[in-house]
C-alpha cells in the first residue's frame, strides 16, 4: 500500500501545490519523497511509501540507469514480475516488483504493458524523451486512483481525491472535474513544450471476468470443477503471500474469510515462516462474528486477536470513516465501520502489514442472499457480472480506504484474475444458489477435504455491517436511533431540492450525505447509485431485512 501525486502542466507555484501530497500521509508512512522533474519545471511526482518488498532500492519515483527518460510511481504489487523478467528478458537492477513497467513500457508500449501485469495497480509514467504521461489501473481497481484534468492542459493524479483538493489552479474545490480512473484502463497524454497535458488516447486492456493474456502462476487445472476452484484459490492466495513484512488475515468467522485465512495458514506452513499467522476479528458484545471467527480460529491453530467495540466507538468513527472512503453509500460506510477500527488496532498494537481478506467473494459467487430471488441462472451470471465490473466503488473500495487509514495492505484473492474468470466461466446453472443455499459450489468445493469445520464452512451469509453486533440490537438499529436524534423530517423533505443526484431517502442516508458534502463538496457523481439487493422490496440494503436466516 503506498500514495502516489503527480501533476503536470502547472501555471501555479508547483511547491506550493505539493503541499496536498501530505493528505495521503496514512498510505504510505515509511518513507516520502517528492521530485521536480529535470527540463519540466511545472511537474512534479510525490509518492509516500509502505515498504513491503525491496526495503532498500524500491523508492519511488523510480527511474533506471537503461531508461533514464522514464520516470515511474505506482502503488501496487505485480505478482508476476520474475515471470515477465525471464518471458521477456528485462534486465531489471532491483527486486522491486514494479520495475518490470518500465522495461515493459520502454519495449512494447502503454496496453501491453498494463494487460501483461499479474497484480493490482495503479501507475503513472512520465516518458521525458517522448513527452508522455501514461496512466494505467488494474482491471479489478484494487488500487485506487483520481485524475484532475482541466481544458487549460493541467493535469494532476492522486491515490486519494483528497489529495487534488486545495490545488487552486483557477478553479474553486467544487468545481474542480476530479473523477475516479476507470479500471483496467490506460490513458495517454502528450505534454507539449511547457508541460501542459494533451489527452491522446484511451484503451480498456482488460475486463474483470474474462481471462488474461500473461501467463499464469497456477498449476495446470483438470476436469474437475471443485478441484479446480480449490486450486484457482490456493494459487491466488500463495502469489499474495509476496512480502518482506508480516502477513494477518481479517476473520469475520464467515466463509470467505475462514477459507482465505485456512489457505493462508496452509501455505505458511509451506513456506515455512518464522511468525504464526495472526488473525484478527472484531464486533460489539453477542456479535455472532466474534463467536465464529474464535471457533475458526482455534481450529487452524491461529494468534488470534478479538476486539470488542461499543456503540459509541462506532458512531464516532462515522465521520473519519466517510472522509477517508470519500464515499455516502450506506452499505459501504455502515461494514467499513469495523473494518476502520479494527485496523487502527492491527496498526497499534501488531507488527502485522499485509493483510488478506475476502472481499469479492459473494459477487463471483453469488453469495449475497438476494441471489436466491434471481429468476433464472442467465438473470444470476449478469448480475455477478454486473457486481464485479462496479466493485470498485464499494466493497473494493471500503477494504482498500479503511485499511490504508492505518498504513496497512489489504490483499484479496478472491478478485484474482484467474480465479474469477475461471469461475465465471463454469455453466451458469452450477453457479446458482442450491438447497436454499448461497454459494454452493464454492462450498461443497471446499467440503472435500479439512479446511474448515462444517458448521463454519456452510454457515448462512451474514453482511459484515451485520455480524459485528448482536442481533438484540444491530448495528443497523444503533446507527437508526442515533440519526433520529441529528436529522429532523423537514431536512429530509428539502433533499431532492440540495442533493439532486442521488437523493438521500432516509434519515441515515441524509446524515452521511451532509458528511460527505462537508469534506467533498459537489462530487456525490463518484458513486452512480447506491449499492441496494436486487430482486427484493427491500428499501434498506442490511441482509437482515431479507429475511433468508435460517
Amino acid at each position: 500500500m503506498c500514495g502516489i501525486w503527480a501533476v503536470f502542466g502547472s501555471d501555479d507555484d508547483v511547491s506550493v501545490q505539493c503541499s496536498a501530497v501530505h493528505t495521503i500521509t496514512h498510505r504510505g508512512p515509511d518513507t516520502f519523497r517528492i521530485e521536480n522533474i529535470n527540463h519540466f519545471r511545472n511537474c512534479c511526482l510525490g509518492f509516500h511509501r509502505l515498504a513491503i518488498v525491496d526495503d532498500i532500492r524500491g523508492m519511488q519515483p523510480m527511474r533506471l540507469y537503461t531508461h533514464p527518460h522514464i520516470w515511474l510511481i505506482y502503488n501496487g504489487e505485480i505478482y508476476n514480475h520474475k515471470l515477465l523478467t525471464e518471458e521477456f528478458d528485462l534486465n531489471t537492477s532491483t527486486e522491486c516488483d514494479g520495475e518490470p513497467i518500465i522495461h515493459l513500457y520502454a519495449k512494447f508500449g502503454a496496453e501491453f504493458t498494463a494487460s501483461h501485469l499479474d497484480g493490482v495497480f495503479s501507475f503513472c509514467l512520465l516518458d521525458t524523451t517522448n513527452r508522455k504521461v501514461i496512466l494505467g489501473r488494474d482491471s479489478a481497481g484494487i488500487r485506487p486512483m483520481y485524475r484532475l484534468i482541466t481544458d487549460k492542459g493541467f493535469l494532476a493524479v492522486c491515490s486519494e481525491a483528497k489529495g487534488l483538493f486545495g490545488l487552486s489552479h483557477g478553479f474553486t474545490d467544487k468545481d474542480a472535474d476530479i473523477q475516479l480512473f476507470s479500471p483496467g484502463h490506460v490513458e495517454v497524454y502528450d505534454l507539449d513544450h511547457l508541460g501542459h497535458a494533451q489527452f491522446k488516447e484511451r484503451a480498456r486492456y482488460h475486463k474483470m471476468g474474462t481471462e488474461p493474456v500473461y501467463k499464469t502462476i497456477c498449476p495446470p487445472l483438470t476436469d474437475n470443477i471443485k478441484k479446480n476452484i480449490v486450486t484457482c484459490l490456493e494459487a491466488a492466495v500463495e502469489k499474495r503471500m509476496m512480502a518482506e513484512r508480516r502477513i494477518g488475515c481479517l476473520l469475520s468467522g464467515g466463509l470467505d474469510s475462514s477459507l482465505v485465512t485456512a489457505i493462508v495458514v496452509k501455505k505458511a506452513k509451506e513456506m515455512k515462516l518464522t511468525y504464526p499467522i495472526q488473525t484478527f476479528a472484531i464486533g460489539m458484545e453477542g456479535s455472532p462474528d466474534l463467536t465464529a471467527a474464535k471457533k475458526v480460529a482455534k481450529y487452524l491453530g491461529t494468534e488470534h486477536h478479538e476486539v470488542v467495540f461499543t456503540p459509541e466507538e462506532g458512531i464516532v468513527a462515522i465521520e473519519k470513516v466517510i472522509y477517508h472512503l470519500e464515499s455516502y453509500d450506506i452499505t459501504t460506510i455502515r461494514a467499513s465501520v469495523g473494518m476502520y477500527l479494527l485496523s487502527e488496532y492491527i496498526s497499534r498494537k501488531t507488527d502485522t502489514v499485509v493483510i488478506m481478506s475476502g472481499e469479492g467473494s459473494d459477487e463471483i459467487t453469488q453469495g449475497y442472499i438476494y441471489f436466491h430471488n434471481a429468476p433464472s441462472p442467465s438473470a444470476a451470471d449478469a448480475e455477478s457480472r454486473r457486481l464485479l465490473e462496479d466493485l470498485y466503488m464499494y466493497d473494493v473500495l471500503r477494504g482498500d480506504r479503511t485499511t490504508a487509514a492505518w498504513g496497512l495492505e489489504i490483499r484479496v484473492p478472491f478478485l484474482d484474475h484467474h480465479f474469477t474468470s475461471y469461475y465465471l466461466s463454469i455453466d451458469e446453472e452450477l453457479r446458482v444458489p442450491k438447497k436454499g443455499i448461497e454459494k454452493y459450489l464454492l462450498r461443497s468445493a471446499f467440503d472435500l477435504g479439512d479446511f474448515l469445520p462444517q458448521d463454519i464452512l456452510w454457515r448462512p451469509k451474514e453482511a459484515f455491517s451485520d455480524g459485528v453486533s448482536p442481533t438484540t440490537r444491530s448495528w443497523h438499529d444503533i446507527i437508526q436511533e442515533h440519526v433520529e436524534e441529528k436529522i429532523n423530517s423537514d431536512d429530509l423533505k428539502e433533499a431532492s431540492s440540495l442533493f439532486p443526484h442521488n437523493t438521500p431517502r432516509s434519515k441515515e442516508a441524509y446524515y452521511y450525505r451532509t458528511i460527505f458534502e462537508k469534506h467533498f463538496p459537489g462530487k456525490s457523481f463518484w458513486i452512480p447509485y447506491y449499492w441496494m439487493p436486487k430482486w427484493s422490496k427491500s428499501d434498506d440494503p442490511s441482509a437482515r431485512t431479507l429475511k433468508h436466516y435460517k
